[in-house]
């Protein structure tokens, strides 16, 4: 591919790419043009990329390591001519209190969920800056606006993307837009996982089922989707912004119906 040709397309960076929503924000992204660039520490993400054909790539990268985000922009950069988007989604879910949480869980949560889209987020901006243009999206959660009980580590990070979301659009504006995506509950594999750990998992998929208005879990896609149009052309007005895509989760409060 000529250098003319890597620049006449876009390229999107996705973080925790090989499954999930990252997977799936790959595909949408894919499908509509762009070059993919899937950052993951599993490596049978490789097969992701291999799916997805010539226009993907896929690096082994731990995103909460400096050298290692830098190295990896830089190769990307290098193959695709630019770096047109960022989606920030690598993410891990641990259960605790405060009081429960050691230090290590608390770090090791804030590194993969936090520090990972502040690392990544610095090392792309200036390749936006020299093209003049760019998108960051951050996979926050419907968490940080509401939150459950036993995962004190988890939205705490994720509500502090909400404001690296703002710091972001703020400072790097108009060149750079900033948007966070919040979802709900979703049908993931760190979902599942979740699930598994219950005494009886069927009732408690269904009690994740009951909670959202649209009486459903999510999709990937669902979210995949949002994504999508946040990094097109027909979402140039929105940045600084956190988008819930959560069917409900979270409006209607308890009580006894009115007759």
């Amino acid at each position: 591919m000529s250098m003319e040709q890597k620049l006449a397309k876009k390229t999107a960076i996705v973080t925790g790419g090989g499954k999930g929503i990252g997977w799936a924000a790959c595909q949408t992204l894919h499908r509509d043009g762009f070059q993919v660039a899937i950052l993951d520490r599993d490596e049978a993400s490789q097969s992701r990329a291999d799916e997805l054909g010539e226009n993907a790539l896929f690096i082994l990268c731990d995103v909460s390591d400096e050298e290692a985000v830098s190295e990896a922009i830089k190769n990307i950069e290098d193959k695709f001519g630019s770096i047109d988007v960022l989606v920030n989604n690598a993410g891990i879910q641990r259960y605790s209190t405060v009081t429960e949480t050691t230090v290590e869980e608390w770090d090791l949560v804030m590194n993969v969920n936090l520090k990972s889209a502040f690392l990544c987020a610095k090392h792309v901006i200036p390749y936006m800056q020299k093209k003049g243009q760019g998108v960051i999206i951050n996979v926050s959660s419907v968490q940080a606006f509401i939150s459950q009980q036993n995962v004190a580590p988890y939205t705490t990070a994720k509500t502090a993307m909400l404001g690296l979301t703002r710091s972001i659009a703020v400072d790097y504006g108009p060149q750079i837009r900033c948007t966070a995506v919040c979802p709900g509950t979703i049908d993931t594999p760190m979902l599942r996982d979740s699930i598994a750990l219950s005494p009886d998992p069927q009732e408690v998929y269904q009690e994740c089922v009951d909670m959202h208005l649209l009486k459903r879990i999510g999709t990937p896609t669902d979210v995949g989707e949002l994504i999508a149009f946040l990094a097109s052309d027909k979402a140039t007005f929105f940045t600084g912004q956190a988008i819930r895509v959560d069917g409900g989760l979270g409006i209607m409060v308890g009580g006894s119906k009115r007759s």
